[in-house]
């Protein structure tokens, strides 16, 4: 009953940041140069939204990424700009500083 439930809402279960970090997924920073440098997740790559269509060949395919930005806005475009470019498994982080609790 409940999974029918969450069906017709269109509900989706939780994503496990942890794991998915822990598996190597890749953090695409979407803020811009000057806000990525005044603070990000070490490891994460900053490709500013207005940049990501022409760098979308530094990342891969294959692999899991997890988008972010200030607040969710900017990585939720970014996850649609690559899942229409064929990034199958692309998830939005929203806020970095939410992210953040999972880096070791």
């Amino acid at each position: 009953m409940i999974e029918k439930l969450k069906k017709l809402l269109c509900l989706k279960p939780a994503v496990d940041f942890g794991r998915l970090i822990a598996s190597g997924a890749k953090i695409v920073d979407v803020r811009t140069q000057g806000e990525y440098a005044g603070g990000h997740i070490q490891g994460s790559v900053n490709i500013p939204l207005n940049l990501l269509t022409g760098n979308m060949g530094k990342l891969k395919k294959d692999k899991p990424i997890i988008t972010c930005c200030a607040s969710g806005i900017r990585s939720r475009t970014a996850r649609s700009i690559l899942q229409s470019n064929g990034f199958s498994e692309v998830y939005n982080g929203g806020s970095w500083h939410n992210l953040k609790k999972y880096q070791k």
